[in-house]
């Protein structure tokens, strides 16, 4: 076609080469731009699909960010069996597929940083205190998380198994080099951090506002579907500034919100976004009350990882290239003789 732009290769990613091209540090700073320009209305995203079969799901998330030319999806199916998450990265200025991305690295990348970014702006400047509930997969990212932003004296741990929280502890001493606690108790490890971070799929609330700190921040990064919930009302009745990353996750999947501003839009005006909060500044409680943050994740946060990713792949040669796809015209077969 005369005049068509150059078509560059595709672009395939692998686990390892995503991790390689954006820490979670890295990954804060591309968070911090995307969310502005969803505040202001620039960048946007697209509603959860989901489709569900017995002990199994797909999922699609979207997000585009027109400023910076890119869009994309991750999508994914959940099964008893495991899971495989890709994420396809367009061009929106010609449709062109740049890159697909092997996403599960991506997304617990951008699952930690935005725990990151939420702790940068709204713990005290002296914390130097964490709790963590939860010890699985995400939980030693979510440390390293609030380390890269507070540093860190002491981590208190509390799961509810012994063995692999004893380990997750000592794990944590290894690479932070810092206090562990091996906690025997929830209250144990949260009463007396000034960030808390849960990350659990608990089903029934465990966290109750007595158990809590003055003025602690709440990390409330697990129980992102409407059956789950880690918190008791009283957390939440208690807390005076209310902040989510996606304001439209939140309302369709977070229970403890839900029970608290209501399903429908209309009740939501006190809880903010970290977008807004970037954007405006925020002020945090000066009562003694707590801070509630629930990262919901988007496909936004997906995408400012994906984007860093896929530009420094660029930059670096990095990745399997591959030709981009051209359209050639389908093949069919004539009926044959004894159907006429």
């Amino acid at each position: 076609m005369s005049g068509a732009q150059p078509r560059g290769p595709l672009r395939w990613l692998t686990e390892e080469q995503v991790a390689d091209l954006v820490d979670i540090n890295d990954a804060m700073s591309a968070l911090r731009v995307a969310f502005v320009e969803e505040a202001d209305g620039i960048a946007r995203t697209v509603d959860k699909a989901l489709g569900t079969w017995e002990d199994g799901a797909m999922h699609a998330l979207g997000s585009m960010m027109p400023n910076e030319h890119f869009a994309g999806f991750k999508t994914w199916a959940h099964t008893t069996g495991g899971a495989t998450a890709i994420y396809a990265l367009f061009d929106m200025q010609n449709g062109r597929l740049l890159s697909v991305l092997e996403a599960a690295t991506l997304g617990q990348i951008r699952t930690s940083a935005v725990s990151g970014l939420g702790a940068d702006l709204l713990a005290p400047l002296g914390a130097d205190e964490m709790a963590i509930i939860g010890t699985g997969t995400q939980a030693l990212t979510q440390v390293a998380a609030i380390a890269a932003v507070r540093p860190l004296r002491r981590v208190r741990v509390f799961s509810r198994r012994p063995e692999p929280r004893a380990a997750f502890a000592q794990r944590v001493r290894e690479d932070f080099g810092i206090d562990v606690v091996d906690s025997p108790s929830i209250e144990a490890a949260v009463a007396e951090a000034s960030i808390v971070t849960l990350i659990t799929r608990s089903s029934e609330p465990f966290l109750s506002a007595n158990m809590l700190a003055p003025s602690a921040l709440v990390i409330a990064a697990g129980a992102i579907l409407p059956a789950q919930a880690e918190c008791h009302p009283d957390v939440v009745e208690g807390s005076g500034l209310f902040v989510v990353d996606s304001l439209g996750n939140a309302q369709r999947g977070s229970r403890e919100l839900r029970d608290r501003f209501g399903v429908t839009e209309g009740g939501w005006g006190d809880v903010g976004t970290l977008g807004a909060i970037l954007r405006d500044g925020v002020t945090p409680p000066s009562d003694g009350s707590f801070t509630f943050f629930k990262p919901m994740g988007s496909g936004l946060s997906d995408l400012a990882v994906a984007m860093m990713a896929y530009e420094r792949s660029e930059e670096r040669g990095i990745g399997l290239t591959i030709d981009q796809p051209v359209r050639v015209m389908p093949k069919w077969r004539a009926a044959s003789a004894a159907l006429i």
